[in-house]
């Protein structure tokens, strides 16, 4: 765990180095405004100010406008989060409506671009600062830029699931002489680049846990732990649209580096309660414990995170979350967005099958952890609010008593970490690889799958309840796959991860993906297969999920389209060709 105290060391790394790296940036991804004031005789003379830049990359990634992708990109799209009813906002129920148009802000990917740029402005100007400063050495220039290949590479990794085709570019842009209009690269172009780089930031990237006990850093900045949970989580992405065994099978051992790490760990700085059996390598924190550990403003940082985005509420604030979860303004009663009818209520059913609501107990503690149920007996409601991230009183109960949304957390100086990655989703995704290798006579994979979900599933039930999973309700294959995909919802829900999770769900069912052409380079786009729409539509009331199912019916439908006025400067830029902006995606 880690206190608010000691991130404010964070906090004022980021404030001395803010007006360096805040570049402001014209409508195009490259057309960045002269940093001269950074790269000019006055700077990279010595250690402080590779330091001060790294962390200013680290600013520029917890800026308000990524977050918010994470949250719209990652999870708005799909069938968990919906806009609250009062609300009027016509971009968000365009987006629902999958009239998704190149004029909308969402489609803007410059703030990842200005990430990027400031990584390659690191890795153009670090090696220079060791000539004039000895105490900047090789080994720390070799660790600065292990953190911003990495960075870089995560920044890479979104832009791919939002847009599937996306320039690629490793040279900084310092003026304006350096501006260069590229094309879209396809994703097997872009993704082996980040595999490389992340390969090379395998070599000299800190390990976790190495800045010391309860640091900032080994949370805060990319670690050992963090590169491997991100080239697990682009593995299993590629082989989604490959059907690749040979990426599924890195997948597992990626993730298997992260446990054995996080074990070393574990018990080099623990004697007491360290068992012998498998479920023992994993270190959960179990129950109520764990939650209040992973999302509470007071803890965080906890032993089964890799990497989180750190907010102190000070220095920096995570506006984006708390007004899309908490309060969209400081007199308000509700976020902008609202957690879907499908975490209603328990459907009995829902641990055989990914059936229409997520939970099958309410002995899981998570039920109540993640919504506010308000009045548990009306089974109809249409929207609840979010509680996950959002609380500030203690972790909730079990109960079936009315769950009451609290207001009583703090709207001003929001200190709220953003999870990357933790332990769970990695063991899920590890669970997805197997399932995806396996056939239905490969019983040791699925067993292995399914015991994995049932760690996970297994912490947060009720201590002695008997409602847990069983192996003999998964039989085959599919029924494997679904249970993964509904654990991983379970778990993981609000935290931008479900919108990615159905579309590799998508690929696995689909053929002829061809990861090297990009969409405009296709003859004929892959066909969707029917569930994947069946997901998605299944937050919407009765009828009007017909139209959307019409419209998701090929690949390009998965993604969004550039902003037009990106288009308009870089002529090399080829559109989505499924969005266009004389008229809406809507069923004639």
């Amino acid at each position: 765990m880690i206190t608010n105290n000691i991130k404010k060391y964070l906090a004022a790394g980021f404030v001395c180095c803010g007006l360096s790296v805040a570049l402001s940036s014209c409508t195009d991804f490259l057309t960045i405004y002269p940093t001269d004031r950074i790269v000019g005789e006055n700077f990279w003379k010595n250690k402080s100010d590779v330091d001060q830049m790294v962390d200013g990359c680290y600013l520029s990634m917890i800026n308000s406008e990524i977050q918010t992708r994470a949250i719209i990109w990652g999870a708005y799209r799909s069938d968990e989060l919906v806009k609250l009813s009062s609300y009027n906002n016509t971009t968000l129920d365009n987006i629902n409506a999958l009239n998704i148009l190149p004029t909308m802000g969402y489609c803007s990917w410059e703030h990842f671009y200005k990430v990027i740029n400031n990584c390659n402005i690191v890795l153009n100007h670090a090696p220079e600062v060791m000539e004039l400063d000895p105490e900047f050495t090789e080994g720390d220039y070799q660790v600065v830029r292990a953190q911003m290949l990495a960075l870089r590479s995560l920044c890479y990794f979104y832009l791919v699931r939002a847009f599937r085709d996306v320039p690629y570019i490793t040279h900084s842009v310092e003026d304006d002489s350096q501006v260069e209009y590229l094309p879209q690269s396809a994703p097997g172009e872009v993704l082996q680049y980040c595999l490389d780089d992340l390969q090379e930031a395998r070599k000299y990237i800190m390990k976790s846990g190495g800045y010391g006990e309860n640091d900032w850093r080994n949370w805060g900045y990319i670690t050992l732990d963090a590169v491997d949970a991100i080239m697990a989580d682009i593995y299993l992405w590629r082989a989604s649209m490959t059907h690749s065994n040979e990426d599924y099978q890195k997948v597992v051992e990626c993730v298997d580096k992260v446990i054995d790490s996080k074990d070393a760990y574990y018990k080099l700085n623990n004697t007491d309660k360290i068992g012998t059996g498998e479920e023992d390598r994993y270190h959960l924190l179990t129950g109520l414990t764990a939650l209040l550990q992973l999302f509470h403003p007071d803890y965080q940082n906890s032993r089964e995170s890799i990497l989180e985005w750190q907010y102190n509420g000070v220095n920096n604030s995570n506006s984006a979350l708390e007004s899309h979860y908490y309060k969209m303004n400081k007199d308000a009663t509700d976020g902008t967005l609202m957690a879907s009818k499908i975490f209603n209520s328990i459907e009995a059913t829902a641990n055989k099958a990914q059936g229409q609501k997520v939970y099958f107990s309410e002995n899981d503690y998570r039920f109540w952890n993640n919504v506010y149920k308000v009045d548990v007996n009306n089974t109809e409601a249409e929207q609840l609010p979010i509680r996950k991230m959002v609380y500030a009183e203690s972790s909730p109960t079990v109960t079936t008593a009315s769950m009451n949304k609290s207001s009583s957390r703090s709207f001003d100086n929001y200190q709220q970490n953003w999870i990357v990655y933790r332990i769970t989703d990695l063991m899920l995704m590890k669970a997805e690889a197997l399932v995806a290798m396996a056939t239905d006579a490969d019983a040791a994979k699925l067993t292995q799958a399914f015991n994995l979900v049932q760690v996970v599933n297994k912490r947060s039930m009720v201590k002695n309840a008997k409602d847990s999973l069983n192996v003999t309700d998964y039989p085959t294959k599919d029924d494997m796959e679904l249970l993964v995909l509904a654990e991983r919802e379970r778990e993981l829900c609000f935290e931008g991860k479900r919108w990615f999770d159905l579309l590799r769900y998508c690929y696995r069912g689909m053929e002829g993906v061809d990861i090297f052409e990009t969409l405009n380079s296709q003859a004929t786009a892959p066909k969707l297969r029917k569930q994947m729409t069946e997901f998605i539509t299944r937050k919407y009331k009765a009828g009007e999920g017909d139209a959307v199912t019409y419209k998701m019916d090929i690949e390009p439908y998965l993604y969004w389209p550039v902003l037009e006025s990106e288009m308009k400067v870089n002529n090399l830029l080829k559109q989505n060709p499924v969005w266009i902006q004389e008229k809406s995606t809507s069923k004639n």
